[in-house]
């Protein structure tokens, strides 16, 4: 049965047992939808008003207009551009209350926490245009907290965000300057969005798109900056040995699954729990304590601390099922409501940690970045005491697990490619492309979503790009799926690979000292590392004097869902980038607004939409897109 469900055989070996337990997951509730509404599908029922809701008969023989008079291009745009604002809105507040809590640690106010990495905080003053001749690293600090805060703040709606004006190549700058695009405050612009779709305002669809797009680029804003930031206060990421899938957790051990996106408590949790060894032991935890990660804190502390991923979104379910998870640790977003009501059939202490996102059923234990390291270690504490209520006969951990090579920040990879050419890092991949060694470079993005298999569309893409000498970077669940399916290993490039992408890789990998290949996908970060691959793709495109959109670079995020990835892939078209959906959008109510995505976006951007549910089309397009790049380079 989860044969149609995910490709992941932990999750064939537990749905029988969720059924056994009566117990609904995520696939059963998405089976009780059916059918599920098809005005909402096609993106023209609106409800921003009181008068409706109302819908659209999308056979021209009901009604054509709201209530209102508002038509389906004018409904499906404010719906679409609101979702926009929503991920923006999403991403950049984890973007904020990292830069809130620099600049506290600048003040020397939150003790738990220090910069990590100062040569990387020095690096982006640089960046940002300030000057650290002279100065002490806490000043730096805070002078970086208060230049990228400045970017909620301003009110000078002629002057870009810093962040994106430090991070994009001039010509992109100038395109989307022209286009009145260019976000000036990440809030305001959020609030621009909302106040231009209620009722009775912007009724152009293509307007209301364009707005849209800002907003989506204000999401961009707050992804860099997040992950920007994140790396001084925690470390850059660098190549490290994991493992990922549920078999990582450990039944003589204190399970601790850290969930959601934001790291600011999970960091500390880390920390802590390599203290707190013996207090798990005397409980009976024969070997202490086991964190574990899910979704995008998952990939946070897997990047960092090398801890083992057990589960991406669609199946954060199925890791309380295993009857092994002593506490399920939330922050924010990608949290499934349903974890409390599953915990609760279990010894499982769930834990919401951030006042604005608590779910019913849960124990809170309010954060505090200032009492950080109280907070995880009351965290640890009710974990210990579940772990004494566990009931061994209820356990069932799959005995599968995947080796994993994660941590390739931009950093990383072009440390890894200086061991080649330490005068000219970036030589020898652009080498490679330009010789058809490597012949584009692919980002895979996004969520999991109950619309596909599990899984399925990213491994299956993965396979066929690298076949045909394709780089590949992921982040997010996408990472995740190809971490659970053992592409992030050296034995998938020697499987997968073509043969110049398999030399390329070996190459790279042996100078840098892995004593093999780089993976056959690189890690890049959770999905507000996305930037990551932007910055790579900045750095590749003002060596050779292009702009973004001349590069053999696309995107894919095979089975999106959430609001955020609607935000990321409009950014990431606005950058030039042709992005493929492998799930169909809820905009094809209006044709004039899957026109304006799919199409016009290309003369306006670079970048647009492909839409292509078949995940082995979707490859040949993706390749089809690479080598029409490849010729208009003349390579």
């Amino acid at each position: 049965m989860s044969l149609h469900q995910s490709i992941d055989p932990s999750i064939e070996e537990l749905l029988p047992l969720a059924k056994k337990e009566g117990i609904a997951t995520v696939w059963d509730r998405h089976q009780a939808m059916q059918p599920q509404c098809g005005f909402g599908q096609l993106g023209i029922c609106c409800r921003i008003c009181w008068k409706g809701p109302c819908r659209i008969d999308p056979f021209g023989e009901g009604p054509q207009r709201g209530i209102c008079g508002a038509d389906a291009d004018t409904i499906v745009a404010r719906n679409v551009s609101r979702m926009m604002a929503a991920g923006a809105a999403a991403h950049s507040e984890h973007g904020r209350h990292i830069a809130l809590a620099l600049q506290q640690v600048a003040e020397g106010n939150y003790p738990s926490y220090r910069v990590k990495d100062e040569a990387k905080l020095k690096g982006i003053a640089r960046t940002l245009g300030l000057d650290c001749e002279g100065k002490e690293i806490l000043d730096i600090a805070a002078e970086v907290a208060r230049r990228t805060l400045e970017d909620f703040q301003s009110q000078d709606h002629g002057k870009p965000c810093n962040w994106i004006s430090a991070t994009l190549t001039e010509k992109r700058l100038e395109k989307l300057a022209a286009l009145h695009v260019l976000p000036h405050n990440i809030d305001a612009v959020v609030a621009q969005i909302m106040a231009r779709t209620t009722v009775g305002c912007d009724a152009d669809a293509t307007n209301v798109i364009l707005g849209g797009v800002k907003g989506a680029l204000a999401d961009y804003a707050g992804m860099v900056l997040a992950t920007e930031l994140s790396d001084a206060l925690f470390g850059t990421p660098q190549p490290v040995v994991t493992s990922s899938n549920l078999g990582v957790l450990e039944e003589d051990a204190v399970n601790i699954a850290v969930n959601g996106h934001n790291p600011l408590l999970s960091e500390v949790i880390c920390d802590v729990a390599a203290q707190m060894g013996a207090e798990a032991k005397a409980a009976g935890a024969k070997e202490g304590i086991n964190i574990v990660g899910i979704c995008c804190t998952g990939n946070e502390v897997m990047l960092r601390h090398g801890v083992p991923l057990a589960a991406n979104y669609l199946s954060q379910e199925l890791a309380l099922l295993t009857g092994a998870v002593d506490a399920m640790v939330a922050d924010v977003q990608c949290i499934m409501p349903s974890l409390a009501e599953i915990s609760a059939c279990f010894h499982t202490q769930m834990i919401t940690t951030m006042d604005e996102n608590k779910i019913s059923g849960a124990t809170h234990v309010p954060f505090r970045e200032a009492t950080a390291t109280e907070n995880a270690r009351q965290v640890i504490e009710l974990a210990i005491e579940a772990f004494r209520r566990r009931n061994p006969k209820r356990v069932s951990i799959p005995r599968v697990k995947q080796t994993a090579v994660a941590g390739f920040s931009a950093e990383a990879l072009v440390g890894a490619l200086s061991k080649l050419d330490p005068e000219d890092p970036l030589k020898p991949l652009i080498d490679s492309i330009a010789g058809g060694a490597i012949q584009g470079i692919a980002l895979f993005a996004g969520c999991n979503s109950t619309q596909a298999v599990q899984d399925s569309n990213f491994v299956t893409i993965a396979k066929k790009l690298a076949r045909n000498n394709v780089l590949l970077l992921a982040t997010g669940c996408g990472a995740g799926a190809m971490a659970k399916n053992g592409l992030m290993t050296r034995e998938a490039t020697e499987s997968y690979a073509g043969e110049p992408l398999r030399a390329v890789l070996t190459a790279v990998g042996e100078a840098a000292g892995l004593g093999g290949p780089l993976p056959l996908v690189l890690h890049m970060g959770s999905c507000v590392d996305n930037s990551r691959a932007v910055g790579v793709a900045v750095a590749i495109a003002n060596k050779l004097g292009v702009d973004l959109d001349s590069l053999p670079l696309v995107a894919s995020a095979p089975e999106a869902m959430s609001e955020k990835a609607v935000a990321i892939g409009t950014w990431s078209v606005a950058l030039g980038i042709p992005t493929h959906l492998g799930i169909v959008p809820q905009v094809t109510g209006s044709r004039a607004v899957t026109d304006i995505l799919t199409e016009k976006t290309r003369g306006l951007f670079g970048g647009y939409f492909m839409v292509e549910t078949n995940p082995d089309l979707a490859a040949d397009r993706l390749l089809g897109v690479i080598q029409e790049r490849r010729r208009a380079l003349g390579i």
